[in-house]
C-alpha cells in the first residue's frame, strides 16, 4: 500500500471515501495490488492519510460489494480473486454443510421456509407428473400448453386486489428475479433507460437494470417508502422510464406504504409516463392496500412468486402485466427463454389446484411467525421493526455499534446477517442498521439461541467504535 500513498490521499474532487475507492480500484487493475494483498487495517490506514476510519471502511465496503476486496473475519480484509459465476451458487452450499456441520451455525441471510407438509405434496405432484404421457417429456412447449396452467394461477392470484385480471395477463417465469427481467425487457426502451429505486431496496432491482445496461437511481424514502416529490424531482431530472417498489413489505426495512402514498406515487407516475413496477415476493400475508396494478392499471406490472409461501427450490414466479400489455410481456418472455419446462409447468399446475394447497400456505406462514416471535422476544427491547407475517425484521443498532462490526462480530457468533449497506447503491447512503431473516430450516431451540447471541453482542458493544 505504500507504494500507492507515497505521501497522502491524492486530491480529487468529490467525497474522500471514493477517492480511497478509486486509488485502491486503480491499483488492482494495474497490478501494483495483487490477489491476495492484504490491505492495512481501517484505523492504520485513515491515521496515515489523515482521515476518519468511517471514510476508509466505507471505501473498503463499495469494493468488497464489488467484489474487487473480500473481508476475512478475525484476518483482515484482502483483494479478491477474479469473480467466477459459480461462486454464489458455491457458497450457496457451503453455507449447507457448514450448517449440517455446526449446528451452532444459523445463516439468516435469507428467508428459508420451514417443511409444514408441502414436500410431501410436491413428491406426490412429481410422481404424477412422472407418470404423464410421453409428449410432455419429448415436445417443445407451446403457448396452448401453458394455458391451463394460466389459468390456475389467475384463480391463485385473484384474492389479490390486483384489478381485472384474466389469464392471458399472466407471463411464467423462473422465479421472481426472471420475472423482474422479464418486465424490464417488456418496458424499458432507449439505448440508456434509467429505473429508479427505493433508496433502501432489494438489490435485484440493480443487478436485473444492470443486465439492460439500465441507469439506477436512488430516490428518498421514509417510513412509508419512496417520497412523491422526490420521484418527481428524479423524473424531472433522469427521465425515469420505471419505478421498482415493494408496497407491501418494503424490503429490507418491513415498511408498508399506506394507499394514500400510493395514490400520490400513481399521481407522479401519470404525469412522467413511469411505469411502475411492484414486487410482491416477500409478502406471505394478507394484503393491506389495492396494489398498483389496480389502482393504475395502464401502467402497473406486478411480480409474485411462490419462494416465501411455498418453496423457493422450483424458481417459479408469475409477472402480470397491466391490462393490453399482456402480449407484450409473453413475446418477451418467449423470446427471451421460449417458457418453463413442460414437466415444472405441470407440477406447478397440480400444486397450485390441490385443495390442499391454502391450508399448507397458512401453515407456512403461521410457522414462521413462531420464528418472528422467539426473534421479537429476544431483541424487542432495541429498535426492531417486525410484522408476524413479514419473514425478516428490520434492526437498527444501539449506540457503540456500527452495522460492518456488528455483522462481523455475529459471524464469529455463528450467526449471519446483512448489512444496510447491501440494500444501498453504492455511492448512496446507509443507516446503522441490519436485516435478519427467518431460517425454519433450523429448530426453533437453534434459532432461539442464535437470537440471544446477538442480543449478548448489542448489550456488549466494543469499547471503541469499531469500522
Amino acid at each position: 500500500m505504500d507504494t500507492i500513498w507515497p505521501e497522502a490521499l491524492p486530491t480529487q474532487s468529490g467525497p474522500k471515501y471514493k477517492a480511497v475507492a478509486n486509488t485502491i480500484r486503480q491499483a488492482i487493475d494495474a497490478g501494483t495490488l495483487a490477489v491476495g494483498a492484504k490491505l492495512p487495517p481501517v484505523r492504520d490506514l485513515a491515521f496515515r492519510l489523515g482521515i476518519t476510519p468511517g471514510t476508509v471502511a466505507r471505501a473498503y465496503t463499495i469494493l468488497t460489494d464489488e467484489g474487487l476486496l473480500s473481508a476475512e473475519v478475525g484476518r483482515g480484509t484482502f483483494v479478491a480473486p477474479p469473480k467466477s459465476p459459480l461462486l454464489d451458487d458455491v457458497w450457496s452450499r457451503q453455507l449447507h454443510l457448514l450448517e449440517q456441520a455446526d449446528p451452532d451455525h444459523v445463516s439468516l441471510f435469507s428467508p428459508r421456509l420451514a417443511d409444514v407438509g408441502q414436500v410431501a405434496l410436491m413428491r406426490e405432484c412429481l410422481s404424477k407428473v412422472a407418470q404423464a404421457d410421453a409428449a410432455l417429456f419429448l415436445n417443445y412447449p407451446t403457448r396452448d400448453s401453458y394455458l391451463p396452467l394460466r389459468h390456475v394461477v389467475a384463480d391463485w392470484l385473484s384474492t389479490l386486489p390486483l384489478g381485472p385480471l384474466t389469464p392471458e395477463d399472466v407471463v411464467l417465469t423462473h422465479g421472481g428475479q426472471n420475472a423482474l427481467c422479464v418486465t424490464f425487457q417488456t418496458i424499458l426502451k432507449s439505448p440508456k433507460p434509467t429505473i429508479a429505486v427505493e433508496e433502501l431496496s432489494y438489490a435485484g432491482f440493480r443487478r436485473a437494470a444492470e443486465l439492460m445496461r439500465a441507469e439506477v437511481v436512488a430516490v428518498e424514502m421514509d417510513g412509508h417508502g419512496v417520497l412523491p416529490d422526490a420521484l418527481e424531482a428524479a423524473a424531472r431530472q433522469h427521465r425515469v422510464q420505471a419505478v421498482c417498489v415493494s408496497p407491501e413489505v418494503q424490503n429490507p426495512t418491513a415498511s408498508h406504504m399506506p394507499l394514500s402514498r400510493r395514490k400520490q406515487i400513481v399521481d407522479v407516475a401519470r404525469r412522467h409516463d413511469i411505469q411502475i413496477v411492484e414486487d410482491d415476493c416477500y409478502r406471505i400475508g394478507e394484503t393491506r392496500a389495492p396494489s398498483f396494478r389496480a389502482l393504475a392499471p395502464e401502467r402497473g406490472w406486478h411480480i409474485a412468486s411462490i419462494s416465501k409461501t411455498l418453496t423457493p427450490a422450483l424458481r417459479v414466479g408469475f409477472a402480470v402485466a397491466p391490462e393490453g400489455r399482456g402480449p407484450d410481456l409473453r413475446r418477451a418472455a418467449e423470446y427471451g427463454f421460449f417458457g418453463l419446462a413442460q414437466p415444472l409447468a405441470e407440477l406447478i399446475r397440480l400444486m397450485l389446484s390441490d385443495p390442499r394447497t391454502p391450508d399448507l400456505v397458512t401453515k407456512v406462514r403461521r410457522r414462521m411467525s413462531d420464528y418472528i416471535r422467539v426473534t421479537v422476544n429476544a431483541l424487542g427491547r432495541f429498535d426492531l421493526v417486525w410484522d408476524a407475517e413479514i419473514p425478516f425484521v428490520w434492526l437498527k443498532l444501539p449506540s457503540g455499534w456500527r452495522a460492518a462490526a456488528f455483522t462481523r462480530a455475529a459471524e464469529k457468533a455463528g450467526v449471519q446477517i446483512r448489512s444496510a449497506d447491501e440494500f444501498a447503491l453504492r455511492d448512496g447512503r446507509a443507516p446503522n442498521a441490519v436485516r435478519i431473516a427467518m431460517n425454519g430450516h433450523v429448530p426453533l431451540d437453534t434459532f432461539e439461541a442464535a437470537m440471544l447471541r446477538l442480543r449478548a453482542l448489542l448489550d456488549n458493544p466494543p469499547e471503541q467504535i469499531s469500522v
